[in-house]
């Protein structure tokens, strides 16, 4: 649609974001549904994040997503929060209403859908979930896993500080079913991938800048478990090729970043996002079609 005074903007607040399909993605959801909305790219951590926000309050913006490394940060420079993404303590969706900036986390709602519909041998209240990582998309995945009966989740980071604070969050605000793993006992480590029926990566490691990296060594894992990687493009991490290996199911980020986008689309403009639109597009591009 041509870009007029009317259109609103929305921007994905993150950095790296050369491997994001999301623009293309909304941009075709919006022409689908006749939505006068243009969705760009703005690389920012989370040392300027807060001049940026500021800047958006006082622009002609729908709202805004965000991304790596400023899911959690971006709670600080919000007037109001949604509850669910209030216990979850990370956003990835901001809506711009009357001046107001409230955040919401869509990224929860988008791995729980993709999850029954790709892998729906996967009973959440009789499974087991280990979470490789503790940033933003941990938290939500994390959290709306707890929320809907997880049995166990056991999370792990490099960072041994944020897992103690997410297992807590987890714990007291959802149900008590996660636990602290620390990634410098290897035995521990091995013993409770080996314990999951799913294993998924939420740390990064695996996008294009990092492309030759795994968070877990392929000996962890066993045949028959589910490895889900948060990350998208490439279509297949190394995480996910080396558990294909092992015979285990993998699953990427793709139809998260589809559902997840569905219901920003339905909070920044009160319309139905057009899923097929949208699912098309994402065939498209990884197809290496050009965009229309």
């Amino acid at each position: 649609m041509p870009v007029n005074i009317n259109t609103k903007m929305v921007t994905l607040l993150g950095k790296p974001l050369s491997q994001s399909y999301a623009a293309r993605m909304q941009n075709a959801a919006y022409r689908a549904a006749g939505i006068n909305m243009l969705y760009f790219y703005t690389e920012v951590e989370n040392d300027h994040l807060p001049d940026v926000i500021n800047g958006i309050r006082h622009m002609n913006f729908a709202g805004f997503a965000v991304t790596k490394p400023n899911k959690v940060e971006v709670m600080k420079y919000v007037d109001e929060v949604d509850p669910l993404c209030e216990k979850m303590n990370a956003s990835n969706t901001v809506v711009l209403k009357d001046g107001k900036l409230k955040a919401y986390n869509t990224d929860g709602i988008g791995f729980f859908r993709s999850l029954q519909e790709e892998a729906p041998e996967i009973d959440v209240k009789d499974s087991v979930f280990f979470c490789l990582g503790a940033g933003g998309a941990a938290r939500a995945i994390c959290s709306v896993l707890a929320y809907n009966g997880a049995k166990k989740i056991y999370i792990a980071s490099r960072t041994i500080s944020k897992v103690k604070e997410l297992v807590d969050d987890i714990n007291d605000k959802f149900a008590p079913v996660a636990e602290v793993v620390d990634m410098q006992n290897t035995d521990l480590m091995k013993e409770k991938v080996a314990a999951s029926d799913v294993i998924m990566n939420n740390t990064g490691l695996g996008m294009p800048v990092s492309i030759d990296k795994t968070p877990i060594p392929k000996e962890y894992l066993r045949p028959g478990q589910l490895c889900f990687d948060a990350i998208y493009n490439p279509s297949k991490t190394r995480f996910l090729i080396e558990a294909e290996e092992v015979g285990c199911k993998i699953m990427n980020g793709l139809g998260m970043s589809l559902y997840q986008g569905a219901a920003q689309i339905e909070l920044w403009s009160g319309m139905e996002a057009p899923i097929e639109a949208m699912r098309q597009e994402l065939l498209d591009i990884l197809s290496g079609k050009e965009e229309k």
